[in-house]
């Protein structure tokens, strides 16, 4: 039956309801029949034939009766190629014949002027867009990353009658979501997505200088370590250098050898002690890698280049001791020989009173605003007691640590005073555990009847505080040679968080060999435990070298960050010190005054970021009373940021640049992605191929992409005007049989 309807489908009704279907018709011809054959006439007649045919039309619609209409659409099929314009797409390695080797971007322009989708016209529009970096503004363009999940998406929302993709890319996504997501979001509308990989499936024979972090700042005089990252995509290893040389400011030039394992990648450190003030700019580079004829593809990742200032500060130190053991009498010479350090000594000794003479003090600083110009605290062999710290000034410790962002050392000695500091909070910070054991009979700690010595961690073989050369090898072997000790602290485990740089040579506790150096960050600050007293014997033969070298690096590391930036009135910390566009930077603001009161409730900045644009940043203060605030805010683009950060109730004001590294998203020499490729077309119904499957997939999209009509049902069960006929003859044959008296 076709006609305006379409045409009648055949009914999907369970049997039971036919057959009830027909069973009740049945019945209702019989009771038909039977009031007619009684009362006869023409009248009535008429009203049972209405009653028997309204019970079909009823038993009919419970059968659902659907009626199918053949349209063809108005509008012809959608086509899309995404073509990847991304900077990966540079990459040359698509081979084309015995030698020539073209970049990936340069075989897609080549297809693309030859139209070979041209078989697909006739059949479909067919529309080509480039794809790439879905988020471009003043500093990111298209080519700076790759969004597949975006260019997926987009199409699937804004295209109406979108039949197929065919998305020509090396696969190297970096950006957005999950490219499989759009992927399974096509397949449920039923759109395929073909793809063809274009590049190597293998990477290119190229060294990348992947990463440089070098602090903002150094001092004159410190040892600045610059950590750095290399990858190898070359199939031997490889005995190479790093180079550190000075393009602007005055000369440098540092090498250091490395060993980088066959498609391998080693992160390391090389360390440099300017000798002169000033504003350089560096260069960290690799050697252009060759063998023979061949050499590495890509010869730009090899360098990084970087701005570092070098000026003079002078550290405030503050030592605390009881008794004037020799580890104190030469850490004191050490401090006030450094050109660097103004030192502060308080010796609290238990006979004889506070000791005097040159830097000595004789009392513990009395507030705040007096304990916060110290950018170190030593603390010797003393503890909470008479004659020693109060909880008070513990208090003040801890506080100057948490919030000021100063370093503390913990030196215990033989008495073990620094027992009492684990009934304090201050006890919390010691990156060790102190061993209850070890404080009998009132000495504390162990004795040795034989020399030991220190051995470097993992992690302390590299860090920035055990290089007593520039050369790590050469480090090692000298901290092996190094005089030891006979006595250490009584340790029983070193805490969660903390990082142990040096162990005992062989004694042992239930969680391995006992720690004798260890840092932990807390708070705003860092802190430091040396469990042995006898770094002065490093002294013997060398005079000063070591020993002076390491307390130096102590301090100065520990001061680093309190130097980031200072104004009037004002310093600031920031971290990470070396931001990258994209991340989180967290700000902390201190003021150096803490008498202002409420003057001193409300910090604001004004931040101008690279593109011109300025917004304001309002800082929170913490509570304490030691006039810090803080405060997050996220830096997009990469270059500097001018802050102002202005005390609108009073003159503190500082200014200062933030320098954000670009992150480079596309990387060049990497092999092509198939993997996910092929997990796109498999999650969309479509088919993957290579460069020699052009002509193939094409014409499985012309199988798709065909005009094929659109089937409309007419749902005769739910259609208003077949429900308004049954009731008009329900209203019929109800007012018939009232005019005929049979009511």
């Amino acid at each position: 039956m076709i006609g305006d309807w379409g045409e009648f489908q055949p009914l999907q009704t369970p049997l039971w309801l036919v057959v009830f279907a027909v069973v009740v018709w049945g019945a209702t011809a019989w009771v038909s029949y039977s009031n007619w054959s009684r009362r006869r006439g023409v009248g009535v007649a008429f009203l049972e034939l209405l009653r028997f045919v309204v019970m079909g039309l009823i038993l009919f619609t419970l059968c659902k009766p659907e009626f199918l209409h053949v349209a063809e659409k108005e509008n012809k099929p959608e086509v899309v190629i995404l073509a990847d314009v991304s900077g990966s797409m540079k990459t040359r390695d698509v081979v084309l014949g015995a030698s020539e080797v073209v970049k990936r971007e340069d075989w897609l322009k080549e297809q693309l002027k030859t139209n070979f989708w041209e078989s697909l016209s006739g059949q479909a529009n067919v529309t080509v867009q480039d794809f790439g970096m879905s988020v471009t503004n003043a500093e990111t363009s298209i080519g700076d990353g790759t969004d597949i999940y975006q260019a997926l998406d987009s199409q699937r929302a804004n295209r109406k009658n979108l039949k197929a993709i065919l998305m020509i890319s090396d696969g190297d996504w970096n950006y957005g979501d999950p490219p499989r997501q759009a992927a399974m979001k096509l397949g449920a509308e039923e759109v395929p997505v073909f793809t063809l990989t274009v590049g190597s499936q293998q990477a290119q024979k190229d060294l990348v200088l992947e990463s440089v972090n070098p602090p903002k700042f150094g001092l004159l005089g410190e040892q600045i370590s610059i950590p750095f990252k290399v990858r190898s995509f070359i199939a031997e290893p490889i005995r190479t250098q790093v180079v550190l040389a000075s393009r602007r400011g005055p000369s440098v030039s540092i090498a250091k050898p490395i060993s980088i394992p066959a498609f391998g990648q080693v992160s390391d450190a090389i360390v440099w002690a300017p000798r002169e003030l000033g504003d350089y700019t560096l260069t960290l580079s690799l050697p252009i890698w060759a063998r023979g004829k061949e050499k590495e593809l890509i010869e730009d990742n090899n360098a990084q280049t970087f701005h570092l200032s070098i000026r003079t500060e002078k550290l405030n130190v503050l030592v605390i001791e009881s008794y004037p053991r020799w580890e104190y009498r030469y850490l004191r010479n050490a401090l006030t020989r450094d050109p660097g350090v103004d030192v502060s000594v308080l010796l609290m000794h238990p006979e004889l009173g506070p000791g005097a003479g040159l830097n000595y003090i004789q009392k513990f600083p009395e507030t705040r605003e007096q304990l916060a110009k110290f950018d170190v605290v030593f603390l010797g062999d003393v503890g909470i007691g008479e004659d020693q710290l109060t909880s008070e000034q513990c208090d003040l410790l801890r506080g100057l640590v948490n919030q000021q962002g100063s370093g503390l050392v913990f030196m215990p000695g033989q008495y073990g005073r620094q027992i009492s500091f684990m009934e304090h909070p201050l006890g919390d910070l010691i990156p060790v555990t102190y061993d209850d054991d070890k404080n009998e009979d009132g000495t504390f700690g162990n004795w040795m009847p034989s020399e030991a010595s220190f051995k470097l961690s993992s992690s302390g073989k590299g860090h920035f505080l055990t290089m007593l050369a520039s050369d790590e090898g050469l480090n090692e072997a000298i901290w092996k040679n190094l005089p030891g000790f006979f006595w250490c602290s009584g340790v029983a485990r070193a805490r969660p968080g903390a990082q142990v740089l040096a162990t005992h040579s062989s004694m042992r506790t239930s969680s391995g060999y006992l720690p004798v150096l260890a840092i932990r960050p807390w708070g705003n600050g860092e802190v430091l435990f040396m469990g042995t007293d006898a770094a002065w014997r490093w002294r013997r033969g060398v005079e000063d070298t070591y020993h002076y070298r390491f307390w130096g690096q102590v301090v100065r590391w520990m001061a680093h960050k309190r130097k980031m930036a200072q104004g009037q009135g004002m310093r600031l910390t920031y971290s990470p010190e070396n931001p990258k566009a994209g991340d989180e930077v967290y700000l902390q603001a201190t003021l150096l005054d803490l008498s202002g009161g409420e003057s001193n409730t409300t910090l604001r900045a004004e931040l101008k970021e690279p593109d011109g644009k300025t917004r304001n940043v309002e800082f929170t203060a913490m509570e304490g009373g030691w006039g810090v605030f803080q405060t997050r805010l996220k830096v997009d683009l990469g270059g500097a940021h001018a802050m102002t950060i202005y005390n609108p109730n009073g003159g503190q004001k500082l200014e200062t640049e933030i320098n954000v590294q670009k992150v480079t998203l596309e990387q060049l020499g990497q092999p092509a992605n198939l993997q996910v490729m092929r997990e796109i077309a498999e999650r969309s119904g479509g088919e993957s191929g290579g460069l020699p499957d052009l002509n193939k997939l094409i014409g499985a999209i012309s199988l798709v992409a065909e005009n094929e009509d659109e089937l409309e049902r007419e749902l005769l069960w739910s259609n208003p005007w077949w429900g308004g006929l049954i009731v008009f003859l329900l209203a019929i044959y109800w007012v018939s049989r009232k005019v005929l008296g049979l009511i």
